[in-house]
């Protein structure tokens, strides 16, 4: 809409400066006028003169946020009270913030409390009550927030003057229609104001006694009554794309590396006549990796440029800071550098058959210590991933994947590895409105179990319904003396069934990533996958991705700088950490305990070698420390492998 010169002509009359005016002074003016109505309060200010800032828009905008680039806006949120403003307004807050846009809500009933607690409901304080909000609304985006307006604002002329305020200084503002019929927001009616209107018990309400203006063009209109919250972001999302608000890489959170299905055959076939290079085990599993998102925004093995900023910043940096702690490449030999040097397209091939092509390869060569001493902070040749790294090919070759198909390992287990996006939806269905990960390589005994527990508890009491737990084991490779995936899972599978997790809130997927042992370091690949698959709480342990060091035994990380180092972590910004909490045998109770030093010699701490030791031996742990059908799989396990040796 074009802007109009007669309402607002120079910096030096806006309302935002009379307001600085009028708010110094309310206070004074409230005791001597006490026995005016509100809109007789007011005082227009005289001898003020706008001041500019020193600091640009876009000067601001480098430094608020962590992806760059001014974003200042408003979004204005209008419809009639229950239509879903405030739902929308603090789902939105909370998806942008969590992406790094930085934002900020105004909820009406919020404002109300303070800076407008003087103004009633007659049309002259509604106007009122929109134009300070307008004003607030302005300053916010003018600061490089975006700024989410949730008020009914049902007259057009006070929406429209909304708009012009912004309009005057420069500032995106995007009218969005929230619409849900009048009898869709009596029923909901969650404050029962519709139910007091109706009785005549409050006058003037919008929809019954007070008219509605709905809006002749907004930039937007979302309908709540058919639209879940999710679906109605999404859209919001979408519009701020489309004004360069919010950056294009934001909107696909996961980015799967699947070939469409209606190119399928032609990639297939074209891929059986490129020339090729065999991957091993450890390659397949990365190519799953990225081909189900979990490394999003990636879009293939790492190029150089993202390999550098990986090892040395533990980030990606083309897109704001984006959390990527670990490389995740390619390696070749030599020989297969050399032979495919100069092809545009190369086939990826496991045991003979093509699953993927690698399109525009860049080569550059794979300076294993350095990497070993930036990543495990170790060049040892006996810690079990180090070792394959130094034994792996002296060139590494990035690119973009397109994979032909989803990975699958025909184990029986294949069931279990949801993507992140089946993973979201899995949340959807149970109407999750929480999820909290726990990570593992390890079989779970009633410490890990309690963790899970008090995590749950915690959610309920801050206000949750529904939190849903994801118990992620990893499924990669693990180093030798790991319990296998296969028995592991069977082991998680009678930790429910005896009900130590309550299975009605718990999804048991398998993680497809390969273990690194890389301590704090690899931690933050273990949390940002997750955050990736929808988490938005994560559980972190002692030692996470840790281990002894293969010579001296020793611990090779100091067990809480794991925890510590998440905490502090750039780019996980949509998930919360949630702190370890040292757990033992309490021999009084008889079950798993939040240890207490004052009482130490009450909890004896089982070590793994004590637990295998038992199991290897048949014997039983003492009581309460692990359900009975989860121990009798590990004692299954470990006299296997005694029949074996």
């Amino acid at each position: 809409m074009a802007f109009t010169p007669e309402v607002y002509q120079s910096p030096g009359s806006t309302p935002a400066a009379k307001q600085v005016a009028f708010c110094r002074c309310r206070q004074r003016q409230t005791r001597r006028c006490c026995h005016q109505k509100p809109s007789e309060q007011r005082q227009e200010s005289t001898n003020v003169v706008y001041q500019a800032h020193h600091v640009s828009r876009s000067k601001r905008g480098q430094v608020v946020g962590t992806r760059g680039g001014f974003r200042g806006c408003t979004v204005w949120l209008t419809g009639l009270s229950g239509a879903g403003k405030t739902t929308i307004g603090f789902a939105l807050e909370e998806y942008l913030v969590s992406h790094g846009i930085p934002c900020y809500s105004l909820d009406g009933d919020n404002v109300r409390h303070g800076l407008n607690k003087n103004l009633g409901f007659s049309a002259e304080d509604r106007e009122e009550n929109i134009r300070r909000i307008a004003e607030v609304a302005r300053l916010f985006a003018d600061a490089g927030l975006v700024c989410i307006t949730s008020f009914i604002s049902p007259f057009a002329k006070d929406r429209q003057n909304a708009r012009k305020i912004h309009e005057a200084a420069g500032l995106p503002f995007f009218e969005i229609f929230v619409d849900a019929p009048l009898n869709i927001c009596e029923s909901r009616d969650v404050k029962g104001l519709y139910k007091k209107a109706r009785a005549g018990e409050i006058k003037g309400f919008t929809g019954i006694d007070s008219e509605y203006e709905k809006p002749e063009s907004p930039e937007l209109v979302l309908k709540t009554n058919v639209a879940s919250v999710s679906e109605c972001i999404q859209q919001v999302v979408e519009l701020l794309q489309t004004q360069n608000i919010v950056p294009h890489s934001l909107i696909k959170d996961v980015l799967e590396l699947f070939v469409p299905e209606n190119k399928l055959d032609s990639v297939r076939a074209e891929a059986e006549m490129l020339p090729s290079v065999e991957i091993t085990k450890l390659d397949l599993q990365w190519v799953q990796v990225l081909s189900e998102g979990w490394a999003t925004p990636l879009t293939g093995f790492m190029r150089e440029a993202e390999y550098l900023q990986v090892i040395h910043f533990g980030t990606l940096l083309n897109d704001g800071v984006v959390n990527l702690s670990i490389p995740i490449v390619l390696p070749i030999s030599t020989e297969d550098k050399e032979r495919l040097e100069g092809c545009e397209m190369l086939a990826l091939s496991y045991a003979g058959q093509r699953v993927a092509v690698l399109k525009s390869p860049e080569y550059f060569e794979h300076r294993k210590e350095e990497r070993c001493a930036r990543i495990w902070g170790t060049t040892c040749a006996k810690h079990p991933h180090v070792k394959m790294v130094m034994e792996s090919g002296d060139w590494l070759v990035g690119g973009d994947l397109l994979v032909l198909e989803k990975i699958k390992w025909n184990d029986g287990l294949d069931q279990y590895r949801l993507t992140p996006l089946a993973l979201k939806q899995k949340f959807r269905e149970m109407n999750a409105d929480a999820v909290f990960a726990f990570q593992l390589r390890n079989p779970v005994h009633n410490g890990h179990a309690l963790l899970m527990q008090d995590t749950r508890r915690q959610l309920l009491e801050r206000g949750y319904k529904n939190p849903v737990l994801l118990l992620h084991p990893l499924g990669g490779w693990t180093k030798d003396d790991d319990v296998p995936l296969e028995w592991r899972m069977k082991q998680h599978a009678a930790v429910l069934e005896e009900q130590v997790l309550d299975p009605k809130s718990t999804i048991v997927a398998i993680f497809p990533s390969p273990m690194l042992y890389a301590g704090p370091t690899e931690v933050q690949w273990h949390c940002r996958a997750r955050m990736i698959a929808g988490a938005n709480f994560y559980i972190v342990g002692r030692d996470p991705a840790g281990m002894p060091h293969p010579e001296t035994k020793k611990d090779l990380y100091e067990p809480t700088q794991g925890g510590k180092v998440l905490s502090m972590a750039p780019g996980l910004t949509s998930v919360e950490i949630i702190p370890f909490r040292v757990a033992a045998y309490n021999k009084l109770k008889k079950a798993m305990d939040f240890y207490d030093p004052k009482r130490h010699n009450d909890f004896d701490f089982i070590s793994g070698t004590r637990m295998r030791k038992l199991a290897r031996e048949g014997e039983n742990p003492p009581d309460g420390f692990m359900a009975p059908k989860a121990w009798k799989v590990l004692t299954e396990y470990y006299q296997s492998l005694e029949k074996k040796n």
